[in-house]
């Protein structure tokens, strides 16, 4: 894409001038509309990333922004770090604290509500905003379904195994080619209960994710589907030989890894947390701010003419 640079001033809230680039794209030069694949490991450790064997995954990494120090929340449980993630809120917000097995999923009133009492997602605003998107989520774990409100989505389908996830995943997207398709795996979180993460067996189960990663990466390649989609591959929380739950390092840090249209490749230096990743998908989709969220989009992944075209678009 060629476009035209010049020089402008500005005058920002704190009184000082600031000399950026103004940008002018021709028309049919511009992006095409964003589209996002967001892939969902559960308990895919930074461990697991760092010295496990993700051929795949080390490729995206070359052409993504990527930490291994990105945060979720406490507890370190499944649902509150999804919830967290698809909604941009803290568990303080959204009151989800257990996967509900010990006691009530939801120990507490969200301080926003949808129309059916839960705390809004990223769905939710992308389906009201922006009426005619596909979204889609697949999810190997039956939990990831009591987080999402059922209208907010055009398919919300529960598979048996990472591998049949994908697959469905994949069919829908070649078939229908959704803006936001959510891929939740579970395959990891299970051998990390079983055999503790950090063993033979949850290093198997690491590589079998990375396997489905590179059956999207692929699809992409063969697509062409590179200029306008984003792929965003991370994780609920790590876990420790004994689980997870408590409040370790190696329990809360995470991977946060995206790649897509004028993505800086390279390490992110500052601070990424998981309630960023809903922020992050709003401000790609350029929509308005989450309600009631305290996540903030990692715009120090991308471009500055990225910036300027998205904050031009959307007043901000």
């Amino acid at each position: 894409m060629q476009c035209y640079f010049s020089v402008v001033s500005i005058f920002i809230r704190t009184g000082f001038a600031l000399a950026i680039l103004a940008i002018a794209c021709p028309a049919e030069e511009r992006m095409q509309p964003p589209r996002v694949i967001v892939i969902g490991v559960d308990g895919l450790s930074v461990e697991g990333v760092a010295k496990g064997k993700v051929p795949n995954l080390r490729r995206l990494m070359d052409r993504s922004a990527w930490t291994l120090s990105a945060r979720g929340v406490l507890p370190t449980l499944s649902s509150p770090n999804w919830e967290s993630m698809i909604t941009g809120a803290g568990t303080a917000q959204h009151g989800i604290t257990s996967n509900g097995i010990v006691r009530n999923m939801v120990e507490f009133k969200p301080i926003c509500q949808g129309t059916d009492g839960k705390f809004p997602t990223i769905f939710d605003a992308l389906h009201k905003q922006h009426p005619k998107s596909r979204i889609a989520i697949f999810h190997d774990w039956p939990g990831f379904a009591d987080l999402v409100a059922k209208d907010s989505t055009d398919i919300l389908q529960h598979e048996t195994g990472n591998k049949r996830t994908t697959e469905a995943a994949i069919n829908y997207w070649k078939n229908e080619k959704p803006e936001l398709l959510f891929i939740h795996l579970d395959n990891v979180d299970h051998a990390g209960h079983a055999f503790g993460w950090g063993t033979r067996e949850y290093r198997n189960a690491v590589e079998a994710a990375d396997s489905r990663i590179g059956e999207v990466v692929k699809m992409l390649d063969e697509s062409v589907g590179w200029d306008s989609t984003y792929v965003l591959v991370t994780s609920d929380h790590g876990g420790t030989p004994r689980g997870h739950g408590k409040n370790s390092l190696a329990e809360i840090q995470i991977p946060w890894i995206l790649s897509g249209p004028r993505v800086i490749a390279g390490e992110i230096m500052g601070p990424v947390n998981t309630f960023d990743t809903a922020a992050t998908l709003a401000w790609i989709f350029k929509l308005t701010p989450l309600p009631c969220a305290i996540g903030r989009p990692v715009t120090a992944a991308f471009q500055p003419a990225q910036i300027l075209l998205t904050a031009a678009k959307t007043g901000e």
